[in-house]
């Protein structure tokens, strides 16, 4: 006999939807087969699949079994098709109305006890089966909270193969899922243990804050550099306290990301936008992404529509951070492999701290040689600096310097600028001002003769490139946004060209 489950498998951050086909023949040897480009964790469901089978105490046919994955043509990774699988069998052999399937999709991991078992990104792939057509999906009933986050499709939870047996014939009701809460609180995507400051706890550094705060208003990328201690650190552990909140769409997107990623997301979408500061020894799959087997999501795409922060920057393996400069221009991650290539979003701000030299110093105590300073500059490519629209240096604040404003008030500011841009390029592919491509910036972003004269005379002068020209005429109309204003002034080109310092050099 011959039944067909519905099923889906993680590709990168999206999920595919997946027919698991499974014939038991009526005669030839006792076998059990499984086709259709399955990975390790696949091809050992049929140990699992087995033994759940006959320690639910159901019958495991003494037949020739196939199981074939379709479409045979993408690679299926996971365990989440060890239930489809099991049920497949179930159907095929009787022990199931095959009917009982038809339009419900089907997710989760078995034990060799019978127990389903929870499985990482239930929210895309529940989404996946909606979209291709399931009214129903069987999950395990730990993810039962999230899949209940995707609309138009009834989540019917099971804890065992057993008990999901007798749920099909109608021998016992659907178990009911775990109670939340009237009103969940969505978990908030930061880095374990990255604490968060608040910003009027930081003395000092007017220059720094300022340049943070415009950051975050227009998504622009800063680069600090100064001495140990200075505080570009702490600086940096602010931005979670200022970014704005996520909108609906984006909130759903980040959500999306996160689950697929194997992160707990519980029963609400995440309203706080990621905050992501790995470790420089991170390596350049862990930071933009890929490994062997399934290439999964790094930190850039972790912290999509937030925040990236890497400390001591210069420490990072110069090849790991060149891997960063096309998801740096693009805002996305392309990763290619010899059967596919896959794309991962990865619109973040990156926000990067490091010291002028290898003592940390600087000019005018440094004790480094120039050979010593030449080859830690070399660490940071240009094309990656020039990437960074922001670069401010950071000097060391006296004890008693005065406290700036508190983060709510930056905030407010912040959000302001965010619903001007918002307003402003409502009818545009892009919603903020770092995000205006090169061949809009005229009509995007017009400047006054004078100020347009101003700003190519600076770019003379400093010897910008197209990049960086673009890149301060984007932050001078983050600067008029933040003071709420429709024109561009003299002003904000000047206070932008301060803010691109030659940090480096």
């Amino acid at each position: 006999m011959l039944a067909s489950v519905r099923s889906a498998v993680l590709v990168g951050v999206d999920a595919h939807p997946v027919h698991v086909e499974v014939h038991v023949a009526s005669h030839g040897l006792p076998a059990y087969n499984l086709v259709g480009l399955p990975d390790a964790a696949v091809r050992e469901a049929r140990e699992r699949v087995r033994a759940a089978i006959l320690s639910s105490g159901l019958e495991w046919p003494q037949r020739r079994i196939t199981v074939n994955l379709a479409p045979s043509g993408l690679r299926k990774t996971g365990a989440g098709l060890d239930l489809p699988a099991a049920l497949g069998v179930l159907a095929a052999n009787g022990a199931l109305p095959e009917t009982v399937l038809e339009g419900v999709g089907v997710i989760g991991e078995l034990g060799l006890d019978g127990s389903i078992r929870s499985v990482p990104g239930t929210l895309v792939l529940v989404d996946a089966l909606r979209q291709a057509g399931a009214t129903s999906v069987l999950i395990p009933m730990g993810n039962a909270a999230e899949a209940a986050l995707v609309g138009g499709v009834r989540i019917l939870p099971c804890r065992s193969l057993a008990e999901t047996r007798a749920c099909l014939k109608d021998e016992s009701p659907w178990p009911d899922p775990p109670s939340q809460p009237a009103e969940p609180t969505a978990t908030t995507p930061h880095t374990p243990d990255a604490p968060v400051v608040e910003l009027g706890d930081v003395r000092g550094l007017p220059g720094a804050r300022r340049a943070l705060e415009v950051a975050v208003a227009g998504g622009h990328h800063l680069l600090l550099v100064g001495p140990p201690g200075a505080g570009k650190t702490l600086l940096a552990q602010c931005l979670p306290s200022i970014l704005p909140p996520l909108t609906d769409d984006e909130a759903l997107e980040v959500t999306k990301i996160h689950s697929a990623a194997g992160h707990p997301v519980g029963g609400a979408l995440l309203r706080s936008r990621p905050f992501r500061a790995p470790h420089h020894t991170a390596s350049a799959a862990a930071l933009v992404g890929g490994g062997s087997g399934r290439p999964r999501p790094g930190e850039a795409t972790l912290a999509h529509r937030g925040a990236l922060f890497l400390d001591e920057l210069g420490e990072f393996t110069p090849r790991v951070l060149d891997a960063l400069r096309q998801p740096l221009e693009e805002r996305v991650v392309r990763i290619s492999r010899q059967h596919s290539a896959l794309t991962f979003p990865a619109d973040f701000l990156l926000v990067a701290s490091t010291n002028p030299c290898p003592c940390g110093l600087g000019p005018p105590g440094c004790t480094c040689n120039e050979a010593l300073r030449a080859r830690y500059r070399r660490r940071l490519s240009g094309p990656l600096v020039d990437r960074f629209d922001l670069r401010v240096a950071v000097g060391t604040a006296p004890p008693d310097a005065a406290l700036g404003p508190p983060s709510a008030e930056v905030a407010a500011r912040v959000a302001q600028a965010v619903t001007r841009q918002r307003a402003r390029y409502r009818n545009a592919a892009w919603r903020r001002n770092a995000a205006v491509p090169a061949g809009a910036l005229l009509s995007g972003i017009p400047l006054s003769e004078e100020v347009d004269r101003i700003l190519s005379e600076a770019a003379r002068r400093r010897q910008w490139s197209g990049r960086g020209l673009a890149g301060v005429r984007r932050v001078a109309r983050t600067l008029a946004d933040l003071d709420d204003t429709d024109d561009v002034t003299v002003g904000h080109v000047l206070l932008a060209a301060g803010m691109r310092e030659d940090v480096l050099a």
